[in-house]
């Protein structure tokens, strides 16, 4: 059985801020318009910064454990969450990146499995890396190891 080192990773924090702007421009915008016509817009500016807040705090505690046996994805801030994929279940793999993931050099990993009760598990937002091929690896020693051989019709 070979010893592999386990890799941690979150999501990018160009990723949440990316992620949050939409909130935070509608937070500006409300601001600018109680300012212009009713104080009480106020309010509205502020739900929309709690909400960027929320949303940068929400993908900036995810984390993805990646071992020799398992994928485990932890997400949720005040109420965890805890995922545990086997890599021997992992059938394929797909990275897109736009060109604003190029540009700050970001990929989203989606790993296709034969688990019943989560067949796609969603790596968003990670620094763009050699991965892939990490987990490609992991999973080939993985079915090795556990004697799992993938039947073709």
């Amino acid at each position: 059985m070979m010893h592999h080192e386990d890799i941690q990773i979150k999501p990018a924090k160009i990723f949440a801020l990316i992620k949050a702007l939409p909130y935070l421009l509608a937070a500006i915008a409300l601001l600018l318009l109680a300012w212009r016509f009713s104080p009480c817009l106020i309010w509205l500016s502020l739900a929309a910064c709690n909400m960027a807040l929320y949303k940068l705090c929400l993908i900036r505690c995810r984390r993805f454990l990646i071992s020799g046996e398992f994928i485990r994805v932890t997400t949720g801030i005040l109420f965890k969450r805890t995922d545990q994929l086997e890599m021997f279940r992992i059938k394929d793999f797909i990275v897109t990146q736009s060109l604003l993931f190029q540009v700050f050099k970001l990929m989203d990993l989606t790993l296709i499995t034969s688990d019943a009760t989560s067949k796609v598990c969603r790596l968003t937002g990670i620094p763009a890396s050699d991965l892939l091929d990490t987990i490609r690896m992991r999973v080939q020693d993985a079915r090795k190891n556990n004697a799992i051989w993938e039947i073709v019709d």
